[in-house]
């Protein structure tokens, strides 16, 4: 909400407003996520984000949106949101898109179609994640190419890059595919599930210490997915800077 505009609403309402947006994993800051992460890849000389599981290209529209202005490469497996994302991606000089999906090796994969298209997965969603959101449940089934991070960028990067990975339970194998780029990547995102919403998921315990391992530090936690009839979180993202970078 515009600042001038915020004023004209009293103090209560705002408060109760900002309250039911919580609810559903809404962010209502005046410092939103999209220009913090934009601002950390600028102090970072970050030029180039590799956005896995971009569907019809959300992520880089809000990254565009907050001013960062670099190369984005997003990959998305599924025909339809990749013809979304390759239409949104028309235009934009810096902006490439493949459709694939991304793993542990270079092959084909099943990947289990969401009613909403941004929850589909190759991992079978779980009861709990239907219950939260009944319009996610499993409406067909696409057989889709996939690669791995390393082929995807040939090893070792040269220049600072964040690689963000929105892939619904799947981000233990896109990392296995990403040993030769990770210790040389300055970000990565990831989505963290706090409780099983997929069949054989890594939780958010097991991918921080994964990334720990690895050399990256927690920069920042932010607000996801939520159950909307009791409150309780069940996704996060995770934003992790590799451990050298982290002043001081």
């Amino acid at each position: 909400m515009p600042q001038d505009l915020a004023r004209l609403v009293p103090p209560p309402m705002r408060a109760l407003l900002k309250r039911t947006v919580n609810r559903f994993g809404l962010e209502v800051s005046r410092d939103p996520f999209a220009r913090r992460l934009v601002r950390l890849c600028d102090a970072l000389g970050v030029r180039s984000v590799v956005d896995v599981g971009a569907n019809s290209g959300q992520y880089a529209r809000l990254l565009r949106s907050a001013g960062y202005d670099g190369r984005i490469l997003s990959c998305e497996p599924l025909a339809v949101p990749f013809g979304m994302l390759h239409a949104a991606a028309t235009g934009d000089a810096a902006w490439d898109t493949v459709r694939t999906a991304l793993g542990r090796e270079t092959g084909r994969v099943t990947v289990h179609v969401a009613g909403n298209s941004y929850s589909s997965s190759v991992l079978d969603m779980l009861p709990a994640h239907v219950d939260a959101a009944p319009d996610s449940r499993c409406v067909g089934h696409e057989d889709v190419p996939m690669t791995t991070v390393d082929d995807l960028l040939g090893g070792e990067v040269t220049e600072p890059v964040l690689l963000k990975m929105d892939v619904q339970g799947y981000e233990a194998e896109v990392l296995a595919g990403a040993e030769k780029t990770l210790p040389s990547l300055s970000i990565v995102q990831a989505e963290l599930s706090l409780v099983p919403l997929y069949g054989a998921q890594p939780l958010m315990d097991e991918i921080v210490r994964h990334l720990d391992d690895r050399g990256f530090a927690v920069w920042s936690l932010e607000p996801g997915f939520r159950d909307a009839r009791t409150g309780r979180m069940l996704q996060c993202d995770g934003i992790f800077v590799r451990r050298d970078l982290v002043p001081g």
